[in-house]
């Protein structure tokens, strides 16, 4: 494990979230190449920024998402390199940024995106309006939001997911 702060300003070094293996970042879309992050509070005075912080049920849930990802995608030697930093960083991976809007009200971007809404679903604030996401309005709680971002052309997620999920019911109850 390093003993100084790489991420610099990307993500917060001192926040509960990053025991967990969580970046909490401080754009929508940072730098590093987290497999998932949540974006600060903090930056509220921002339309983008989360307005809620994680319940302990919804951190357990983002850092089983990046262990899915790790697991299905990368493996264990893979792991073990990650765990030598504080966050888990892989030079593939295209970042998911969740959002927290209000309880049980969540969005995510892709920082690959250019077009279309900045998070899906759209944010409370911009819902019924001519930017809406219209296939996801939302709200959704953040398993729905993570359903979504297992979904590829349709509209069911991924069976890896689905499995994922079946096998961690102390995060995802049925």
């Amino acid at each position: 494990m390093t003993t100084t702060w790489p991420f610099g300003t990307d993500a917060i070094e001192h926040d509960p979230l990053t025991k967990l293996r969580i970046p909490v970042v401080t754009s929508f879309n940072p730098e590093w190449k987290y497999i998932a992050a949540y974006i600060d509070v903090d930056t509220s005075r921002y339309s983008w920024g989360s307005q809620e912080r994680p319940t302990d049920a919804e951190a357990a849930m983002i850092a089983s998402y990046i262990d899915e990802y790790i697991d299905y995608f990368l493996g264990d030697s893979e792991r073990r390199r990650m765990l030598k930093r504080p966050l888990d960083v892989e030079g593939r991976v295209v970042t998911r940024v969740f959002v927290k809007y209000g309880t049980d009200d969540w969005g995510y971007r892709v920082v690959t995106w250019q077009y279309g809404p900045l998070f899906v679903p759209t944010g409370p604030k911009v819902r019924g309006g001519e930017h809406e996401y219209a296939k996801h309005p939302g709200p959704l709680t953040l398993e729905q939001v993570m359903d979504l971002c297992h979904t590829i052309g349709g509209d069911m997620p991924m069976k890896r997911w689905l499995d994922w999920k079946a096998t961690h019911p102390e995060v995802f109850p049925t």
